[in-house]
C-alpha cells in the first residue's frame, strides 16, 4: 500500500502538465501563499495534495527540472500528510534526502530517481506537523553526479492549504 500511496502522491501534480486532456481532472481548492491546494478523483475516491515550488535554489548545477514538495491525502487508503519531493535531477542511489524545519531534521529515502519520501507515516505525520509551526523548509539532497543541492521553501500559507486538503478529503482529526 506504500509504494501506491509514494508512487501517485507526486502523480497528480504531474498530470495537469500532461496536456488538456488531463487537466480538467485535477481541480485547484485554493493558493494560499506560496502553496496551491489540489483535488482530484480516482476510482471515485476524492485525492488531496499540496505543492510548493522552492524560493530559493542553491548548488553547482547547470540546469534542473521543475523542483516541488508535496503533501498528499488518500482518505480511501486511510493515508495522510504522504511527504514527497520532486528534485528535478535524478538522486544519487542508496543515498537520502534531508528536510529540515526548524531544529527539526528528517531522513527521506531516494531510489535513484528524481522523488524522496519519508520512511514511514509516522515521520510524514512529524513533518507535517513541524511545517504547520515552521517558517522554512529546507530540502538537500545529492544528484547522480555527486552535485549537492539545497532548496528553501517557505511555508507562507502552508496550513491553509494543509487545512483545504484536510477538509476535501477529510481528514480525522
Amino acid at each position: 500500500m506504500r509504494l501506491a500511496v509514494l508512487a501517485f502522491g507526486f502523480c497528480a501534480f504531474t498530470v495537469s502538465a500532461l496536456g488538456p486532456a488531463f487537466a480538467q481532472d485535477v481541480t485547484v481548492i485554493g493558493t494560499h501563499g506560496k502553496w496551491t491546494a489540489y483535488t482530484y478523483t480516482e476510482n471515485k475516491q476524492p485525492v488531496c495534495y499540496m505543492a510548493a515550488k522552492p524560493d530559493k535554489s542553491d548548488g553547482n548545477y547547470k540546469s534542473r527540472d521543475e523542483v516541488l514538495i508535496l503533501i498528499t491525502h488518500r482518505p480511501a487508503e486511510k493515508a495522510f500528510d504522504v511527504v514527497s519531493v520532486v528534485a528535478g535531477y535524478q538522486y544519487k542511489p542508496d543515498t537520502d534526502a534531508q528536510v529540515t524545519v526548524g531544529a527539526q531534521k528528517f531522513d527521506l529515502f531516494t531510489t535513484g530517481s528524481d522523488r524522496a519520501w519519508a520512511r514511514d507515516s509516522k515521520t510524514d505525520r512529524s513533518i507535517a506537523q513541524a511545517m504547520i509551526k515552521g517558517n522554512s523548509a529546507v530540502v538537500r539532497g545529492t544528484s547522480s553526479r555527486g552535485t549537492v543541492t539545497t532548496d528553501t521553501f517557505s511555508l507562507s500559507g502552508f496550513t491553509a492549504a494543509y487545512k483545504a486538503i484536510s477538509d476535501t478529503c477529510k481528514k480525522p482529526n
